[in-house]
């Protein structure tokens, strides 16, 4: 998941933070970058990451949450996700990225070949138009809060 920053990391950064509605610094956005993209780690217990994936996409999808059925360790996590659409998903967390291993809660197709997306946002986006529809909204939200936080 390691890579080079450009447009799609600074964007990837703000959408880090859309569900929150606090303010934050840019050094703080970076660092939830680095956070979320593994930079400046080895290894991490898979499970935390995914917890952390839950929490900053779950305002824009119906359900998802971490796996309690399929195995998670040090390098692999799943999570399943159903999107707005009601569709469904089992997402396979590791170093290299997230990407879809089934199609259903719970469900790791050995013979399906799915590309790993370095961000849970790419995934979803690919995945989701109403995902997209519900990021955009909440970006909306945060910058006529800050708007108003300016006016004020």
């Amino acid at each position: 998941m390691r890579g080079g920053r450009g447009a799609c990391a600074d964007f990837c950064r703000m959408e880090t933070d859309c569900n929150s509605m606090e303010l934050s610094s840019v050094s703080e956005f970076e660092e939830d970058a680095e956070l979320n993209g593994f930079e400046g780690t080895d290894m991490k217990d898979m499970r935390l990451e995914a917890e952390a994936v839950v929490n900053d996409v779950l305002f824009a999808v119906n359900t998802m949450f971490v796996s309690k059925t399929l195995r998670c360790a040090d390098d692999v996590a799943y999570i399943n996700v159903e999107t707005r659409e009601r569709n469904r998903y089992c997402l396979e967390l590791t170093e290299a990225g997230l990407r879809v291993v089934g199609y259903a809660f719970d469900q790791v197709d050995d013979h399906l070949q799915t590309p790993y997306h370095e961000t849970v946002y790419s995934l979803l986006d690919t995945l989701s138009p109403a995902y997209r529809e519900a990021f955009g909204n909440a970006l909306l939200q945060r910058l006529e809060a800050l708007k108003r936080d300016g006016q004020s």
